[in-house]
């Protein structure tokens, strides 16, 4: 995490009005909803995702610690997406009408505002070749890497590539666009082949550049993120 400067730091602590904690299955945002807020996740995990009129559900992404969250409302359009937390999690508050306040006072913020939109239009990018190129094996590969990159950027998976986050297994199929049956086929054809682990309530790759290649996924560097 790139750390703030003092005077943006007392800034945030004045910009932020509060803080919400969730519970494991809790709703942050509902597909739809006009926000007030925009909010900064600060701990635990959370998942993005639409649903179609017949209940269908797509998974957009999974959300780490120093994510920004309903970035959408601060421009006047109703959240595309509900929020949900996979852990127990906790948020930052701030209101979205003084956002435009935010940028004129800190350009640097509102680059790095700009910089997270961009490093999550990439991931939406690389799920998208997931979605329309890569196989089932090279989907699922490539999500427990990418998983266990993010989660060891901000400290929630350790050195032995493991991750402890309860996906379900429906939540993978509505991730990658597979059925459950595919998906519970494909997970057990990793396993034999020693590439991804993936366990209830826990996933395992041991070695990432071997996943990787066969994902056919090109692990970038983590950069020093910015933590509004």
């Amino acid at each position: 995490m790139r750390e703030l400067e003092d005077d943006q730091i007392a800034y945030m602590e004045d910009f932020k009005t509060g803080e919400i904690k969730l519970v494991k299955g809790e709703v942050l945002i509902e597909q739809g909803a006009k926000l007030e807020q925009l909010f900064t996740l600060t701990e635990g995990a959370m998942m993005r995702y639409r649903c179609l009129d017949d209940g269908r559900r797509q998974i957009v992404n999974f959300m780490f610690p120093g994510d920004l969250v309903g970035l959408q409302s601060a421009f006047d359009e109703p959240s595309p997406h509900s929020v949900e937390a996979l852990l127990d999690a906790r948020v930052c508050v701030f209101e979205r009408t003084r956002y435009e306040g935010l940028i004129a006072k800190y350009p640097r913020l509102g680059y790095d505002v700009t910089w997270l939109a961009a490093k999550e239009e990439t991931a939406l990018e690389e799920h998208l070749v997931a979605l329309g190129r890569r196989s089932a094996k090279e989907r699922v590969a490539y999500l427990a890497v990418w998983l266990i990159d993010r989660a060891k950027s901000v400290g929630l998976a350790g050195e032995m590539n493991r991750l402890r986050l309860p996906i379900r297994q429906a939540q993978i199929a509505d991730m990658l666009g597979l059925s459950l049956v595919h998906t519970n086929r494909t997970i057990k054809a990793l396993d034999r082949d020693g590439l991804v682990f993936w366990q209830p309530g826990e996933i395992h790759v041991p070695d990432l550049e071997a996943a990787s290649d066969f994902a056919n996924f090109e692990r970038r560097e983590a950069s020093r993120k910015p933590f509004i």
